[in-house]
């Protein structure tokens, strides 16, 4: 059956002078320099620099800036931070240590791995208070730049940013609600191409590095906006086309679109539970920072007889972010076959794996509020911080003599009043907009049994809305700040 892909009507490749830029050869560079040099800023100053949070660049443009700008550009442009990601700047090198290189072992080619590395990355912030060590923050981005050339080194694909890479998870599971995407403007022109260099690469260009091949693209799962492929081919077939923000999540059968492509995510249980873990991962990573989560962790202490933080920290992260979304998520699919069950027996038909990847990844639209609110919070908090933070960083090296003494009271852009109203608005359009995409999943079942099987999944993005609006709602730690 053929697959749905999106009609290109706006191409971003086809801007005059930007879509030059992006289609040049070395036009993703001009966007990785930057990066570059910003990640040699924040390993100098993270080991040489002082070693408090709130003072550091390090600290400060990482869990404060980064955090909050990687999700506004994945809502209003789609992938562009692993599109300029620095950690991939030596894949040139590594391709040719490589040569063809081995395949990616089969059993691994999925996401649980990633989705552990994910949840790990979480547990790390917290164990390891990441977030107040910037000699752990310089650290961290020094493992990057060596595990991404390690893995390209040895394997043919690029099995870091595919199948490991916590960034890159985060930024594709968020992608799903972007408003671009690849995809061939013709794809007869694709049927004819004998080379197949989007995916193979030229003489010139490396072709994709996750091994997308563009006409079969649905959806910005994967892909990491290289555009390598738009470089590559030699019909200038590719597209960076816009779509409706979270199309991809269900899609409404029609002409061109075949009555069971009700998603372009495959029917996976790997990639549903990665949409799951995302969305409570994010209410989980906000509740740690409020006091209940203090009281928790001072029950689960004298219930284990020790005081071992990050024992406790991964007991509760495990019961948050994995256990809870697969009983829940089980448990709604269980629940949505029974109750459609009456629906002229299609619907006893359907396996529980069918119920779970149809209607689990439509809570990423949800989950990406969640995430957004809690960033917004923190950058809204402190985005004028890295200015004295900055005028510190240039005093101390004599870059400059402007100023006395940088003022560490600068921090917030809004009131704190100002913050709340557009954390609850985040929350109240993610919500809504995962119920409307729940509805468009179920096209074709518009009948009383079909409708009853979205119940479960209307309660449990439900809950998970309320249970947002109640942690945004407590104190919560204000880190990188002086005061």
């Amino acid at each position: 059956m053929a697959l749905y892909r999106p009609t290109p009507t706006f191409d971003l490749l086809r801007v005059p002078g930007l879509g030059r830029l992006l289609r040049w050869r070395w036009g993703r560079l001009v966007f990785q320099l930057p990066m570059l040099a910003l990640a040699a800023l924040i390993i100098y100053d993270g080991l040489s620099g002082p070693q408090l949070a709130p003072q550091n660049l390090a600290t400060v443009s990482v869990w404060i800036h980064y955090r909050g700008l990687v999700l506004l550009a994945l809502l209003l442009a789609g992938n562009l931070f692993c599109m300029s990601c620095p950690f991939t700047l030596p894949r040139t090198l590594a391709h040719r240590l490589a040569g063809r290189g081995r395949r990616w072992p089969k059993a691994l080619r999925n996401k649980w791995l990633a989705i552990g590395a994910f949840v790990a990355y979480l547990w790390l912030y917290e164990a390891l208070d990441l977030w107040a060590s910037p000699a752990l923050t310089a650290w961290l981005v020094i493992g990057y730049f060596v595990a991404a050339f390690v893995l390209e080194a040895l394997f043919a694909e690029s099995p870091f940013c595919k199948y490991i890479c916590p960034l890159g998870t985060f930024n594709f599971a968020a992608a799903a609600i972007s408003p671009l995407q690849i995809t061939a403007r013709s794809q007869d022109v694709c049927r004819a191409c004998v080379g197949k260099e989007c995916v193979n690469g030229s003489a010139q260009v490396l072709g994709c590095g996750t091994e997308l091949f563009v006409p079969r693209v649905v959806s910005n799962l994967d892909c990491t906006f290289c555009l390598d492929c738009a470089r590559a081919c030699p019909h200038d077939n590719v597209a960076l086309a816009a779509r409706w923000p979270a199309s991809e999540l269900a899609l409404r059968p029609g002409p061109a679109r075949p009555p069971a492509a009700v998603s372009a995510w495959s029917r996976r249980w790997d990639v549903a539970f990665l949409a799951l873990v995302f969305a409570f991962a994010g209410l989980t990573n906000a509740f740690g920072m409020t006091p209940p989560v203090y009281a928790l962790a001072a029950t689960l202490s004298r219930w284990l007889g020790r005081a071992d933080e990050a024992l406790i920290l991964a007991l509760i992260f495990g019961l948050f972010m994995l256990l809870l979304p697969a009983a829940l998520g089980l448990g709604a699919a269980w629940l949505s076959r029974r109750l459609g069950a009456g629906q002229g027996g299609r619907w006893s038909r359907h396996r529980l794996r069918d119920a779970f990847t149809r209607y689990a990844p439509t809570v990423l639209p949800l989950g990406v509020a969640i995430w957004f609110a809690h960033y917004w919070f923190h950058f809204a908090s402190g985005a004028l911080t890295v200015i004295p933070v900055a005028h510190s960083f240039l005093l101390d090296h004599g870059v400059t003599r402007f100023g006395s003494q940088p003022n560490w009271l600068l921090g917030p852009i809004l009131s704190d009043d100002l913050v709340f109203l557009t954390v609850l608005a985040a929350l109240a359009l993610g919500y809504l907009t995962s119920l409307h995409t729940l509805q468009r999943a179920a096209a074709g079942e518009a009948t009383p049994a079909g409708r009853r099987a979205l119940l479960p999944w209307l309660a449990l993005w439900t809950a998970l809305a309320v249970a947002a609006v109640i942690v945004f709602s407590l104190p919560m730690e204000m880190r990188g700040m002086i005061g």
